[in-house]
């Protein structure tokens, strides 16, 4: 037996899209229809494909994407948004 050295599965588990949803505080519906189309400006969150219908997403894919989209202010083009 090898000791490996393995990190727990709480410490960034894999949500499926009605997780992610629930975490964003999005109808399911959305990140599926992002997921289609690219997503809003600058695209939607990163996911995993697992298989066809398999779609998982990293907690901390989600709280980085959500990190990019924080603003100070409507003006505010954000990183990379404005010219």
């Amino acid at each position: 037996m090898t000791n490996r050295s393995v990190a727990p599965a709480s410490a960034n588990p894999l949500l499926d899209t009605r997780g992610a949803a629930a975490y964003l505080g999005l109808r399911p519906a959305t990140l599926e229809s992002w997921r289609y189309t690219g997503g809003p400006a600058g695209g939607g969150p990163p996911y995993i494909a697992l298989g066809r219908r398999r779609i998982r997403y990293r907690r901390a894919d989600l709280d980085a994407w959500l990190e990019s989209r924080t603003r100070r202010s409507t003006s505010d083009p954000g990183p990379g948004d404005g010219d």
